[in-house]
């Protein structure tokens, strides 16, 4: 007789099963593009910049001891941390969901039943022993064990805790992404320090060279070879340059507030290097093959894993449309008295199994399924213009490193020129062979030469910078 309820029993989970398999929905899906160009440069030289670690590619000790503290202690990166391990509990809390659930219950009651009534009739014509009646209030006490288990026969549970273990990978790429961005804006902010420090040098020099142009032309006009116009002339331009000099002192102290609160700290000095900027030369930078770009960049590699995750999301709303398969146990002891709980006439065991299969109101579960499957679609573009946007992101910087370089050089050269123009053309004005105007514009453009070569110079720092992070550097410890 049991052993026919068995076969019914699954007779009819098999037709539930049956049903609910051949009635999932069937949906349009799309694969990723891993594809991308071989060579950046027609180049297929492997050597890639971005396997450096950052404090082998900045050799400045300033700037790594501004990295250094900023890892530490910058406060976004440290929210990131939290979200890490928020990830690494959801993994834990899905890893929990398909185990079994063992709990321990103890309770206390007690129960008076009516007299007319079924219950209340049964127990008061039955007799727990020979000549003792059923007590009345009837006590129940309780203690055993309870277990809950449900069986993953379609991968649901583990599928989930699979996905929410990719999500936590992704974390810890995106915590990785979040520090090689950290890490270019601190060097970039670095550099351009620098380059105001060195501007507001030139702006000095130029100061003192104005000063003395004026100077010469006051004594010129004491001697009535000019007029007042060229001395209001030269005047108004030390002026400017006073001016300028101010303008460059509060870049300054934002670009170091900048860095202060990238680094996590409230305002206070940069220390940095002293030397001449025009000494400090751009490292040569190796970008390898735009295939290494889908191992080095963590961007890549957090689009990839949520990808990933959204595959098993499908594979999770699908699962939801078969039977779930359950099953619960119990053992322990129960009894109207504390002194019979110990009898094995007070044990009770208990051991049972469920299936349950959807098979009304499905639509809440096809629309699961449809979310989960558009936003598998929606990683599937999310990785692959990652990808795109890497490539570009590389290409520029490479090709802006090779403009600057030559650029570097021809405004190096109109530096020189311009810097020579100066002393010529006060030597003429000296000598009254020149006019006071064109001493005025030699020096405003020899002024604008050097601040555009200054300029450059940072643009291609900054252009070596850009390129080791679209490289997919600065993350690795």
């Amino acid at each position: 007789m049991l052993t026919k309820r068995i076969r019914n029993w699954f007779g009819i989970t098999l037709v539930a099963l049956t049903y609910t398999a051949c009635s999932v929905p069937t949906l349009v899906q799309k694969s990723e593009n891993r594809t991308v160009p071989a060579s950046f440069t027609n180049s297929q030289d492997t050597t890639n910049t971005a396997q450096a670690r950052w404090k082998d590619f900045f050799t400045d000790p300033y700037l790594v001891s501004l990295i250094d503290t900023a890892l530490h202690n910058n406060q976004e990166l440290n929210i990131t941390l939290q979200e890490i391990e928020i990830a690494r509990n959801e993994v834990k809390a899905r890893k929990g969901e398909y185990l079994p659930s063992v709990g321990l219950r103890a309770g206390a009651g007690v129960d008076k039943v009516a007299r007319f009534t079924n219950i209340g009739a049964l127990e008061a014509t039955t007799d727990i022993e020979p000549g003792r009646e059923m007590p009345e209030p009837l006590q129940d006490y309780l203690v055993g064990a309870f277990a809950t288990w449900e069986v993953d026969v379609w991968h649901k549970l583990r599928n989930a805790k699979k996905a929410a273990v990719n999500r936590y990978l992704s974390s810890v790429e995106g915590r990785n992404f979040m520090q090689t961005n950290l890490v270019s804006e601190i060097a970039n902010s670095y550099y351009e320090l620098l380059a105001l420090d060195n501007q507001l040098a030139i702006v000095k020099q130029n100061i003192e060279i104005q000063n003395n142009a004026l100077r010469i032309v006051r004594l010129q006009k004491e001697a009535a070879r000019v007029t007042e116009l060229p001395v209001r002339r030269f005047q108004a331009q030390v002026l400017n340059t006073q001016s300028l000099q101010y303008e460059i002192q509060q870049k300054i102290t934002e670009t170091e507030n900048r860095i202060n609160f990238l680094v996590g700290r409230f305002p206070q000095p940069v220390q940095r290097n002293t030397q001449d900027f025009a000494r400090v030369t751009p490292k040569a930078v190796s970008a390898g093959v735009p295939a290494q770009l889908l191992a080095n960049r963590p961007d890549i590699r957090q689009a990839e894993l949520d990808l990933a995750a959204a595959k098993l999301d499908v594979q999770v709303a699908r699962a939801r449309f078969y039977p779930s398969v359950g099953i619960s146990a119990g053992v322990g002891f129960q009894a109207f008295n504390p002194s019979f709980l110990l009898k094995p006439e007070s044990m009770l065991l208990s051991l049972a199994g469920d299936v349950a299969a959807p098979l009304v109101n499905r639509n809440g579960i096809k629309a699961v399924y449809a979310s989960a499957n558009a936003r598998q679609i929606q990683a599937v573009y999310n990785y692959e213009r990652t990808i795109l946007n890497a490539y570009v992101e590389v290409a520029n910087q490479l090709a802006k490193i090779s403009n600057l370089e030559k650029s570097y050089d021809l405004k190096a050269k109109e530096v020189e020129a311009l810097t020579q123009s100066i002393d010529i053309s006060n030597q003429l004005f000296t000598s009254a062979r020149a006019d006071y105007m064109e001493v005025l514009l030699t020096q405003r453009d020899a002024l604008e030469s050097r601040f555009d070569l200054v300029e450059t110079r940072m643009q291609q720092l900054n252009a070596m910078v850009n390129v080791y992070r679209a490289l997919g550097g600065g993350w690795a410890p």
